[in-house]
């Protein structure tokens, strides 16, 4: 085998020295350094805080200036809206006042609007009665009842129901009398009375009409019988009359005239005795002195007998139910 040369021995390599480090110098200069940039950094920052604070000072000043300009705004607002409110508050004292006084006359309108219906509608009922009593107009009486019921209706209240049915009874009642139609009657005696002039009276001789050419024999006809009724002789006692004057014939005719007046005098007045009485006598001039064959005669009769039919004053009610009532309810109130 061969074998190898032995090498000499390698002498070991040289330790390598590092510098050695002085960490207390090293920190501090770390620190030195970290203190600078630390600085440096606050330094960075405060200039931009320093800026920011003045924008934001700048800005609140100009805030205040217009919070101080809205204050004076708002200070004049203030004022106006106080002086607004004192004016307010005096118009609202003086509407409170004036409410106040309106309830107050309210408060007196109702109370007393009863008092003032009641009042009218006595005074209705009063009127109806007087036109009952003085001139027997039933009509208006009951126009007036009907209007006092129709405001009692109108006003709806429960304390007038008893004022109401009293109202209804004597209503009933002025619709039960006989209506006497003292117009018509009247205008009828007054057609009678003027037609009076017209009317042919027994005693009167038909007469013919005269003519401008009669024959001789027709003339002494009408001599002969003219001079046959120049002389008639009748009863007295059988009923007859009487040949009359033409003054006698013109009293006659006024004589029924004021008959017939008079009549009517008497209806107007609600004297039935003396509306029968006069009719009476009338009609009994009528037959005796105008001549019953007479058509305008005869309808001048049949009138005077269905006038001398009607009562001219029927049994008037009264109105003792409505004024009772009405009595009653004030002495109620009081």
């Amino acid at each position: 085998m061969n074998e190898q040369p032995s090498l000499p021995p390698v002498a070991p390599a040289p330790a390598r020295h590092w510098p050695t480090i002085n960490w207390g110098v090293f920190l501090a200069v770390v620190a030195i350094l970290l203190a600078v940039g630390s600085w440096l950094g606050n330094r960075d920052q405060s200039r931009g805080l320093k800026t920011d604070l003045a924008r934001r000072i700048t800005e609140f000043d100009a805030s205040i200036k217009e919070s101080q300009l809205l204050a004076r705004n708002a200070d004049e607002l203030t004022r106006q809206n106080s002086a607004r409110l004192n004016q307010i508050e005096s118009q609202l004292v003086g509407s409170k006042e004036q409410q106040q006084a309106l309830e107050t006359l309210y408060k007196e309108l109702a109370r007393d609007r009863d008092q003032w219906a009641l009042s009218d509608i006595e005074q209705i009922l009063l009127t109806a009665s007087q036109q009952i009593q003085l001139s027997g107009n039933i009509k208006a009486a009951i126009i007036g009842l009907e209007t006092a019921d129709l405001r009692l209706q109108r006003l709806d209240k429960p304390q007038f129901t008893r004022l109401r049915q009293a109202i209804s009874n004597d209503l009933a009642k002025l619709r039960a009398t006989p209506f006497v139609d003292q117009t018509g009657v009247s205008l009828q005696l007054n057609a009678l009375a003027e037609g009076i002039e017209q009317l042919p009276l027994s005693s009167d001789h038909a007469k013919s009409p005269a003519k401008d050419t009669r024959s001789k024999a027709s003339l002494a006809k009408d001599l002969l019988s003219e001079f046959k009724n120049l002389i008639q002789i009748r009863r007295l006692d059988e009923g007859e009359p009487a040949l009359l004057t033409p003054e006698q014939e013109y009293f006659l005719r006024q004589n029924m005239k004021l008959r017939l007046l008079t009549a009517r005098l008497s209806l107007l007045s609600r004297d039935a005795a003396g509306y029968q009485a006069d009719l009476k006598a009338a009609g009994k001039l009528l037959v005796r002195y105008f001549n019953t064959q007479d058509a305008a005669v005869a309808a001048a009769q049949s009138e005077l007998g269905k006038l001398s039919a009607l009562n001219p004053a029927p049994a008037l009610p009264e109105l003792k139910e409505s004024l009772a009532a009405i009595e009653s309810y004030h002495k109620d109130r009081q």
